[in-house]
């Protein structure tokens, strides 16, 4: 294949997803207006403006915009549909949900870790949905449970109540599997009024007691 050929082909590629960087300072006001007009589902990042260089000198404070087509487009066309906001640069994404999670940073423990609430979801994007893995569910659940325990939680209306006002993060979770906690909280508070509640910690001691009983035997 000869080079212009090449070229032909990389610049004729059709995707479904693309992502852009706006600049703030030479953004028009209404970038983001001008951005869900395009009623296209998109993700826009918290401002990066903790960003370093390799030669540790600051990066211009900058904004990720990821957006996700219902059908496939190039380049080219995606590029015209960004001109009215300003946007700088425009690329294929491989992986929606790795660069999902790169605006802000999740798997670069090396750079300054962002607010995942204060990502903005467009025209029926969802960032919960696109960004969390299977782990990160089982760990906000394994956190929920740990602070009903806590605190003595066993009423679902109170946890929600509590989400709502101090742990917004939490309310994806609730919505997904709130069943799950809603048993929990259900059995926690019925072993606590019918005194069957298990002392889990002393449980396993008695179990490591008995195994070193029988390995000294």
């Amino acid at each position: 294949m000869t080079t212009k050929a090449k070229k032909t082909s990389t610049k004729s590629k059709r995707t479904r997803n693309y992502a852009t960087v706006v600049y703030p300072e030479s953004a028009p006001e209404d970038w983001k207006e001008k951005l869900t007009e395009l009623h296209v589902p998109c993700l826009i990042s918290p401002l990066h403006d903790k960003d370093i260089n390799p030669d540790q000198t600051p990066k211009k404070p900058h904004i990720h915009v990821m957006l996700m087509f219902d059908s496939v487009k190039t380049v080219e066309q995606v590029k015209e549909l960004l001109q009215p906001i300003g946007a700088v640069g425009c690329e294929p994404i491989s992986s929606v949900r790795g660069y999902a999670r790169y605006l802000c940073h999740l798997d670069n423990p090396e750079k300054h870790q962002y607010s995942q609430l204060d990502v903005q979801e467009l025209n029926g994007s969802d960032y919960i949905a696109v960004t969390e893995l299977t782990s990160d569910r089982r760990a906000t659940g394994q956190e929920i449970r740990k602070f009903c325990r806590e605190y003595g939680i066993v009423s679902f209306s109170s946890l929600i109540e509590y989400a709502d006002e101090y742990r917004e993060d939490w309310i994806a979770y609730l919505e997904k599997s709130g069943w799950l906690i809603k048993e929990y909280l259900k059995s926690k508070a019925w072993s606590i009024e019918h005194g069957a509640e298990v002392d889990i910690k002393k449980m396993l001691d008695r179990q490591v007691k008995a195994a070193d009983t029988d390995t000294n035997k």
